[in-house]
């Protein structure tokens, strides 16, 4: 039954990972009737007719990009004029019309500096006779680096690097390091929007941010900032991180909270005068489809929330709490029982080990497992990231059980001592019990999913 109930989660997961693919929610969303192309969602419907224009530029980022990109050339086809997408290295697609850029998340590098360049002289190019069509989805932050500079401020690459580390390994959450990186850019916060200078732009994005926060999605690119420097130098001092991040980069916050320095476009900005703005896809759908899945194998099931945050190993607790209640009193949901949930945990870095949110997640769930196993041996939970890469690893997640745990313990692993150490990769490596998509090419947070057969 466990061995049942773990292909089961994966086939769950993998229904949630298929609903959320761009290709087909650009097919869903997008349609072409002779020159009229068409946007179609569950609110709203409007239309361009592309005789009007001279050019069609694709401009993007993200690490579904490359795949939203393949959608709007099967589409559109020769249309499209050209333009750059900028992508996580590995995510690509095959594409004619569209230039594809590679380069490093969650930490930005070389390459994403000269991929935001090249977006950035792109943007400039276009003319209000044009649409450019931006393709957005979550990794854009690290995948477009461009450093913030002015007469009296000049950021470096290595700033930003340092900053983002420092960023990730303090818990904020990702609307708060998102918050930063805008202040710290000359693409983000709107700024690619200003870029395009009066072009129609149909802006199309794939949330990976909870609550769809248009603005937080890859740093907001084309959608007003609703953040000030205030807010990103408050992340800052409530993390502890003054005085721990480059001192040129802590200058701008500073500076900018003071209101030394202009704000990223806000709403009523002229910039967006020419902006349409649609969410093509969320956690939430990925979520129902996994839902109906787990119906069809016959699992009574249940959406828990597609907002969890917090830190990984306390959530973990919760499941685990949730598998003894399903086991021992037929709530919240009667057995065979299936509890399915999404968001975007944090994990606060104590040790060198190597993982991701969702790796510590199912270790810590092992780990309050191995003390209190009463209840809960039935039980199987998967923990993964929808772009098959969770934190700086190969692996898309992890699963965990009793058999697991105890298969573990026999080769004298044991959780807490990994967990400890934020190194649940090589205790699940060690077990064969990582789940590998490979790259996925879309991205909307994270599912977990709860068995109890």
């Amino acid at each position: 039954m466990t061995k049942d109930a773990l292909r089961d989660a994966e086939a769950i997961f993998r229904a949630g990972l298929a609903r959320v693919d761009p290709l087909g929610m650009m097919e869903r969303i997008l349609s072409l009737d002779g020159d009229i192309l068409r946007v179609r969602t569950e609110s709203e419907s409007f239309a361009y007719d592309l005789s009007s224009y001279e050019r069609i530029i694709v401009l993007g980022a993200g690490k579904a990009s490359a795949r939203m990109a393949l959608g709007l050339e099967r589409l559109l086809g020769k249309r499209i004029t050209g333009g750059i997408v900028a992508v996580k290295e590995g995510h690509l697609e095959d594409l004619a019309h569209v230039r594809l850029i590679e380069a490093a998340h969650p930490v930005p590098d070389e390459r994403s500096v000269r991929a935001a360049e090249a977006v950035l002289e792109e943007a400039g190019k276009a003319r209000p006779n044009d649409l450019v069509i931006v393709l957005v989805s979550g990794g854009g932050s690290a995948i477009l680096a461009a450093p913030y500079k002015d007469e009296t401020h000049a950021l470096t690459l290595e700033d930003k690097q340092a900053v983002t580390l420092k960023l990730l390994a303090s818990g904020a959450s990702i609307q708060e390091i998102n918050c930063v990186r805008k202040k710290l850019s000359r693409i983000k916060g709107g700024r690619l929007a200003q870029a395009i200078a009066g072009a129609d732009v149909l802006s199309l994005i794939l949330s990976d941010v909870i609550g769809d926060d248009l603005d937080a999605i890859a740093s907001g690119l084309t959608v007003p900032d609703s953040t000030t420097c205030t807010d990103a130098h408050g992340v800052i001092e409530r993390y502890g991180l003054s005085g721990k991040i480059p001192a040129s980069a802590e200058a701008v916050l500073r500076d900018g909270a003071k209101g030394c320095l202009p704000e990223a476009p806000g709403c009523g900005d002229k910039a967006f005068d020419t902006v349409r703005t649609v969410l093509i896809g969320t956690n939430q759908q990925a979520l129902l489809a996994a839902c109906d899945k787990a119906r069809e194998l016959g699992y009574d099931t249940l959406l828990l929330s597609s907002h969890l945050t917090g830190e990984a190993r306390e959530i973990a607790g919760v499941f685990l709490g949730v598998a003894k209640d399903i086991a021992a009193h037929g709530m919240p949901v009667k057995r065979p029982a299936c509890v399915i949930a999404g968001g975007e945990t944090t994990v606060t870095l104590r040790g060198q080990g190597k993982g991701g949110r969702n790796q510590e997640m199912a270790l810590a769930y092992l780990a309050g497992l191995d003390r209190s196993p009463k209840d809960a041996r039935e039980a199987v939970f998967l923990a993964a990231s929808t772009d098959g890469s969770d934190g700086p690893t190969d692996a898309t997640g992890a699963f965990a059980s009793a058999s697991i745990l105890d298969e573990g313990l026999q080769k004298g692993l044991k959780p807490v001592a990994f967990l400890a150490h934020n190194d649940a990769y090589h205790y699940f490596d060690k077990l064969g019990r990582l789940l590998k998509t490979g790259p996925t090419n879309t991205n909307v947070c994270d599912i977990q999913v709860l068995l109890v057969p």
